[in-house]
């Protein structure tokens, strides 16, 4: 039997363990929450990802249209690989366009004639520029020494064919017609493709401990 005197110690060392323990369980939980938020992001959908790196892209709207269909890995690289692929593919289709699809061409002013003739080629330009970028972007390894030479040489590629499709654009300027319109609007939408892949590229940079 315990003596009296003893009982009012005891009763006291039993709230004081129980707070103690009651203290680690809540912060082992929170620490459990605190944890379990970098592995939720970490899982996000390739979809959920598009939508973040999309948000604060040049053309927000026609960024998630275009990527909308990828499913593969979640990280900075692929999304930008993936852009640059979607602004390569269009380009290639405009490209076409111009050299075998253009209504009229048999019609058009001299002006007209000149104007379309320089965009076929500065178009062919963006398309070789493009296929450099998505080249270096293959080539481009988190951690190695040629990581800001590729990463540098990717914006420099890409800036170009922008700069191509800009050119085009200019070229039509004083152009008039039904073939100003149907030029300008898919070289155009080219040239918001390749401004969203130059977004994902330079995004790199902010994001190099993720592959």
């Amino acid at each position: 039997m315990l003596h009296p005197m003893k009982i009012p110690e005891l009763r006291a060392r039993v709230i004081v363990l129980s707070t103690v323990t009651l203290l680690f369980l809540l912060l082992h939980s929170a620490t459990a929450i605190t944890n379990s938020k970098p592995s939720r992001q970490r899982h996000r959908s390739p979809l959920q990802f598009i939508r973040s790196s999309c948000i604060h892209a040049r053309y927000p709207n026609l960024c998630l249209r275009s990527l909308s269909s990828y499913s593969g890995p979640a990280s900075p690289r692929c999304i930008a690989q993936a852009a640059v692929r979607t602004s390569l593919f269009n380009a290639r289709s405009v490209s076409y366009f111009l050299r075998t699809r253009v209504p009229g061409r048999a019609h058009l002013s001299k002006l007209e004639r000149a104007a379309l003739n320089d965009c076929v080629e500065q178009i062919s330009d963006s398309v070789y520029e493009l296929r450099k970028t998505l080249g270096e972007l293959q080539h481009l390894k988190l951690g190695e020494s040629t990581f800001r030479w590729r990463l540098s040489n990717a914006e420099t590629w890409v800036s170009a064919a922008l700069t191509d499709d800009d050119t085009c654009l200019d070229g039509f300027d004083e152009a008039d017609g039904s073939v100003k319109t149907q030029v300008r609007r898919k070289i155009s939408q080219v040239a918001r493709l390749t401004s969203n892949a130059l977004y994902m590229i330079n995004r790199l940079d902010d994001s190099r401990g993720r592959p």
